[in-house]
Formats: structure tokens, sequence, C-alpha cells
């Protein structure tokens, strides 16, 4: 783990990379694609001590700072990832709810639209497209095509 980046990061801040926030950003790192809930959970097996309002505190902290990143990918809390990875659009699967990366190139055409037809500029690291993941598609056709999709949709899963 890249704790000495974030402690850098934190510094040149002027911030201090404290136990709390190491905990939080582990956890995030750790779990990818996480609730507030499933990052104090996480956080809570080194730490008990610790309670959801300190985890948000310190996630919005860390949001700010740009450390971290939010999306929402359903209708519950958003759910956190390290702001250094690549940015992505989430595809989430009504079915099976897993959540497949793609980069955000694949919009690119679609952005360039929305530009130009409205002057618009996409945020798409917040973006998710809820549908259904080849293998559930598969799956509700009878399985006919089952072979051919389901390999191609978990190649870029999280």
């Amino acid at each position: 783990m890249a704790t000495t980046d974030w402690k850098s990061d934190l510094r040149e801040r002027g911030y201090r990379l404290t136990p709390q926030r190491q905990l939080v950003l582990e956890a995030v790192d750790r779990l990818e694609h996480a609730t507030p809930d499933a990052i104090l959970t996480e956080v809570r097996r080194t730490a008990s001590g610790v309670n959801i309002s300190t985890v948000y505190r310190t996630l919005e902290l860390l949001e700010e700072l740009g450390l971290v990143s939010h999306a929402h990918l359903g209708h519950g809390a958003p759910t956190y990832h390290l702001a250094d990875r690549h940015h992505h659009i989430h595809m989430v699967c009504r079915d099976c709810t897993d959540v497949i990366e793609a980069d955000v190139s694949v919009a690119d055409a679609f952005t360039r639209q929305l530009r130009a037809d409205f002057g618009f500029d996409t945020d798409l690291k917040h973006f998710a497209i809820f549908g259904r993941c080849a293998a559930c598609s598969a799956g509700r056709r009878g399985g006919d095509d089952a072979e051919n999709g389901a390999d191609e949709g978990r190649a870029g899963r999280s």
C-alpha cells in the first residue's frame, strides 16, 4: 500500500496522516467500491473504537483533498474508491449487482455530443449506468449466449 504517498499528499496540504485517516484510506484501497458502512466494518477490524461519523468526516476530508472519489451506484449510500485510480464509468448489473468498470474513453462520442449540443462538460467519475451484465442477460435468454458474453462482461469487473 502507498501509505507513504498518502502521508506526503496530506502533509503537502497541511494535514497529518492520523491513524484514523490511514485506516480509512487502507480500507478504501482494499475494498475499492465501498460504502461508508463497509469501510467502517473494515476499519473496526483494527480499531474497534472508530464510529461512523469519524468515517464520514474522514471520507469528506479525503475527497476534498483529492485522495478519494465517490460514485452513486444505486439508491443507497455512495461508494468510495481511491482517486488516483484511472477514471472510469461504472456499469451496475441490476440482477447480480456486480460493478463493471469501463474506461471513460468509451463515452468519448457521447461527451463530445453533449459538449457540442449543450456546451456541457461531463464529470464521468461519478457516472453509473444501470442495466444487465452479459452473464445475467444470457441467463434470461435461456443461457444460449452464456458462453459468448459472460467472459467479456467480467473482464473489467472490480
